[in-house]
């Protein structure tokens, strides 16, 4: 799969953070009392279930920002459909850097590739229709940028990433407004020639009301089957049509049925299980000659 890795700038801190985080004042006094200072191993980086990769570069950065002489082997790369048993990579080095940086390197690893798996299962719960499916903005604090990139990785797309990419007029912006008209005059009379509009409905009557303010694209939100399929020949391609609110694996394909370009899946970021990965001696080696 080609896709554009996150830059360095972006995951560097997101990765420096969790390790201080773990690490604190006192560094890792486990490994550092149990461990002699000159061992080295090589631990394996193995999927415990199926899924999709993602998240390999913030484990090479954790171990990098831990002892820069531990090397990392990468045999599947982002993107990559794995089974249960597979080897992901393999890292090699001083083994109190190794275990130290673990379980940073695999909390990135597992969540990201979590979102990813998930990610994957929409897509092809969609698949044969136009629908894409996409994220919002429902994620972890500080780790957007991670957990819309492990989106793209499975095969989805992304909404904006935050307030200030795009306007998105939703229930609480139209009820302090007082109605969906006078919402989208001052959003775009505020807005520059680049930012697109898009406007939250309920309901086909206020459906009708931002067409005819002509706005860029809709958020059908909540709709019955039967009421989206009746939204999206109103709109006739005058907007992109977005679907929101509940979505499942088991819903999905019958929401793309109707024809709606894009379906919001908030609990992708916000909810999706991890994948289980684990970094282990591998079960071949000699975990005592490994370790001295």
């Amino acid at each position: 799969m080609s896709l554009s890795p996150l830059p360095s700038i972006v995951i560097e801190p997101i990765v420096r953070s969790a390790l201080l985080e773990d690490l604190g004042r006192g560094g890792d006094l486990t490994s550092d009392a149990v461990i002699p200072r000159e061992c080295r191993a090589t631990l394996v980086l193995k999927a415990r279930q199926p899924g999709v990769v993602a998240g390999l570069d913030l484990v090479a950065f954790a171990f990098l920002l831990v002892d820069p002489a531990i090397d990392m082997h990468i045999r599947r790369l982002d993107g990559s459909d794995i089974f249960a048993g597979e080897t992901i990579a393999k890292v090699c080095g001083p083994a109190r850097g190794l275990l130290t940086a673990e379980r940073t390197a695999l909390n990135f690893l597992c969540r990201l590739s979590g979102i990813a798996t998930a990610t994957a299962a929409m897509v092809e719960a969609v698949r044969g229709h136009k629908a894409r499916i996409v994220c919002t903005r429902k994620t972890t604090p500080g780790l957007r940028a991670l957990e819309k990139y492990a989106v793209r990785v499975g095969g989805g797309a992304n909404h904006r990433f935050g307030l200030d990419d795009a306007v998105l007029i939703k229930d609480n912006h139209i009820a302090i407004a007082g109605d969906i008209r006078t919402a989208i005059e001052r959003a775009r009379a505020a807005a520059g020639h680049m930012v697109k509009i898009e406007v939250e409905v309920d309901t086909l009557e206020q459906l009708e009301t931002a067409l005819s303010s002509k706005v860029d694209a809709v958020l059908l939100d909540n709709m019955s089957i039967e009421e989206l399929a009746r939204a999206v020949a109103m709109v006739g391609g005058r907007a992109i049509t977005e679907a929101s609110g509940r979505v499942t694996a088991a819903t999905a394909a019958a929401i793309a049925a109707t024809g709606v370009d894009l379906i919001s899946v908030g609990w992708l970021t916000h909810s999706a299980p991890i994948l289980d990965i684990g970094l282990d001696v591998p079960v071949e080696a000699d975990s005592n000659r490994n370790l001295n």
